[in-house]
Parts: C-alpha cells; sequence; structure tokens
C-alpha cells in the first residue's frame, strides 16, 4: 500500500496567540514528509512571523477562507490536502485513518469533532455537528475536511464567497467524488467562537444561516449577519 502524502493548508487572520501550538503539533508530521503551508489573509499582528519556522511555507493571499485555503492547495504538492483551521488540532492518527479512508476507495472526507472550552454544551453541540455530518454529508471547517488533490482541482476548489464555502465544497464534492468517509478518529477546535457568543445563540444562529443558505440568500449577505 503506497503511503499517502499530504499537503495541510492552514488559513490564518490575526492568529499570533495560539498559531505556534497547532503548528508545533505537526511537527512530527513534517518530520515524516508530510507539508504544512499557512496561507494568511492580510494579518496585522504576529502571525507570519511566527508560523515562519514551523511550517514549510507561509504565503499571503486576500482575505478570506475559500481565497486563502484555493492558494494553499494551488501549491501543496500532497497527494491529499487536509484544511485545518489555525486553532484545531488533528488526532495523532490522522494520517493512518486517512490513508485507511483513501485505499479504502474514499476520495475525501472529515474528521468528528470535539470543542474545547469549559462549558458543558459544547460537548452537545459537538455530537450534533458530528451527527448532522454523518446524516447529510456535509463537513464544516472545523471537522478538517481532507480531499484528493486532483479531485479538489477538478471541481475548481472552494466557491470563491465569503460564507458557507465548506457546504459548497461539500456539495461539489459529493457529485464528483461520492460521500464522505466520516471518521471517528476526533479533531479538537477552539471553543471561543461559541463561548465568546453563548453556544447556543451561536448554534440557533448558523443553523439560520444555512437555512438561509439552502433558500437561495446571497453568501455576502450572510456573511455580515455573521459577523455582526
Amino acid at each position: 500500500m503506497r503511503p499517502i502524502c499530504l499537503s495541510i493548508v492552514i488559513p490564518t487572520l490575526n492568529e499570533a496567540v495560539g498559531v505556534v501550538d497547532t503548528l508545533e503539533a505537526l511537527q512530527p508530521l513534517r518530520a515524516q514528509g508530510h507539508e504544512v503551508i499557512v496561507v494568511d489573509g492580510g494579518s496585522t499582528d504576529a502571525t507570519r512571523e511566527l508560523a515562519r519556522p514551523v511550517a514549510d511555507c507561509v504565503v499571503t493571499a486576500a482575505t478570506g477562507r475559500a481565497r486563502q485555503m484555493n492558494a494553499g492547495a494551488a501549491i501543496a504538492t500532497g497527494d491529499v490536502l487536509v484544511f485545518l483551521h489555525a486553532d484545531s488540532m488533528l488526532p495523532a492518527d490522522a494520517v493512518d485513518a486517512i490513508s485507511a479512508a483513501m485505499h479504502g476507495g474514499r476520495r475525501w472526507g472529515r474528521f468528528d469533532v470535539s470543542i474545547r472550552g469549559g462549558a458543558r454544551a459544547l460537548r452537545v453541540v459537538a455530537r450534533m455537528m458530528n451527527l448532522r455530518s454523518r446524516w447529510t454529508g456535509i463537513a464544516t471547517g472545523d471537522q478538517g475536511i481532507f480531499v484528493e488533490r486532483k479531485l479538489f482541482t477538478g471541481i475548481g476548489g472552494y466557491a470563491d464567497i465569503p460564507l458557507m464555502e465548506d457546504i459548497a465544497l461539500s456539495k461539489a464534492l459529493k457529485r464528483r467524488g461520492g460521500q464522505p468517509a466520516c471518521l471517528d478518529a476526533r479533531i479538537e477546535t477552539s471553543g471561543r467562537r461559541w463561548e465568546s457568543r453563548g453556544p447556543w445563540r451561536t448554534i440557533v444562529g448558523m443553523w439560520r444561516l444555512r437555512l438561509a443558505y439552502a433558500l437561495g440568500a446571497d453568501p455576502a449577505e450572510l456573511a455580515r449577519r455573521y459577523d455582526a
């Protein structure tokens, strides 16, 4: 079974607090020959300077997760792209889990997620996210989407939209690459977004935005509502 080489693409924007922890956790993978690409969206803090010693490549792209992740994918050399948030940690067995899924015939997928934080509600939120994703076949960025690089290129990458880019990508991948591999291994992500706004307020707000997107709302308007 031929080893799979990963290209881990991390979009950043003012992530000086925490980005080094994320990148240092990936150093064993770099030592094994996998690559780590940081794509910064114009940080005004020390994100880029902190990332350079612990990444294979640090580049700057137009602000926006979709644009940044596309820019990272464009220079990636691995067989499989892994899109990882700057405040998230891959599970220890990520390479083996992805390899097993790919050699088993899957072309893309995501991990289950756990959310760091003190609120008990975050465990419920994570469980709901994982169940919803298994039921719908739609993955979110928090879940560490991974995809065969050739497939990602073939569908044109992420749609150039400011929000819901993961939903659009998942739908395109399902059409061209079949159902995702929904891995039990858990990626750990920060609960800062949920804790700052309140777990239930955040999840209800996202449900409303997802429904509006499904009904044809403009992603740019949804992004304004998300940031409000």
